[in-house]
């Protein structure tokens, strides 16, 4: 099993079909942005590319802190753009008084069936023992964000 950093192809092109709503300026049926989670799994877990969607199938174990399903999260810089690239960005996402052990984390839309947006590979188990357990996202601009389309 591995997980494997990556924007899902799927998500790829979903956005293109017009699925995923990040933001409020919104041309569809729904006026309202879509609400997307991030789930914590264990290095037992095979994430990547290919992913379409949430399972909670080696989902880092309900309790002592986490929740099936992962926590929403906030989105901190909607959609934007500068030159040819266009980038959001969420809030960071803390655990509080979590045991954890986590090897990656997958980034899906609740409102849109669970649908697969990223899946962020930690490079190894990352724990906290009642305590915090953060997933701090990179500075949102064209060269960092956590999604980017350039």
């Amino acid at each position: 099993m591995a997980i494997s950093q990556a924007m899902c192809t799927s998500f790829k092109v979903q956005i293109l079909d017009g699925i995923h709503a990040f933001g409020t300026t919104i041309i569809r049926a729904s006026t309202s942005a879509d609400t997307f989670k991030i789930a914590l799994f264990t290095s037992a877990a095979t994430l990547d590319a290919s992913t379409t969607v949430y399972s909670s199938t080696n989902e880092v174990p309900n309790g002592s802190g986490y929740t099936t399903g992962g926590q929403v999260l906030t989105v901190s810089q909607v959609p934007t753009s500068t030159s040819t690239t266009a980038w959001l960005s969420f809030s960071d996402v803390t655990w509080t008084t979590a045991t954890i052990t986590a090897n990656g984390a997958l980034i899906y839309n609740s409102t849109q069936n669970d649908k697969a947006v990223a899946v962020l590979a930690f490079g190894s188990d990352k724990s906290s023992t009642a305590g915090n357990f953060t997933i701090q996202f990179p500075a949102a601009n064209s060269t960092s964000a956590i999604i980017r389309i350039a």
